[in-house]
């Protein structure tokens, strides 16, 4: 019997959304007020979920103490109150959209979760503005 736990996180981040080769003029046109050379913050929502076999012993899929500590250290003290552009390694270059943001969320978090349990992330850039990426 497969089952999807999941948690909640928060985080706040700042970015700016441009491509370093196109003008300014181009950048602006694609990506609006989100092309701001001052940056512009968001206030994340997150939800990671891992899916897999209850353990008969535990009871669990995943101990929820782990992923909640996983979440804190891969996701919360790498992002969390940051400029994605300037302090992130990972968007060096990369265009910290919210797909991109997910992506590397899941790629954080991946290698911590068991192979034959699932992982998805959901992150919300505003209510009602949300990726999912599930590998």
């Amino acid at each position: 019997m497969r089952v999807k736990i999941s948690r909640k996180a928060h985080f706040n981040a700042a970015h700016r959304l441009y491509r370093p080769d196109w003008s300014f003029e181009k950048n602006d046109a694609v990506f609006g007020k989100c092309n701001n050379p001052k940056f512009h913050g968001h206030n994340y929502d997150l939800i990671v979920s891992v899916t897999g076999e209850i353990d008969p012993e535990t009871g669990y899929v995943m101990d929820m103490k782990l992923l909640k500590d996983l979440i804190k250290s891969e996701v919360e003290d790498a992002l969390d109150h940051k400029n994605l552009n300037l302090d992130v390694p990972e968007f060096k270059n990369l265009n910290p959209t919210a797909e991109n943001i997910a992506v590397v969320i899941w790629k954080k978090l991946r290698p911590h979760i068991v192979e034959e349990n699932e992982l998805e992330v959901v992150l919300y850039e505003t209510p009602r503005n949300f990726v999912t990426y599930s590998g």
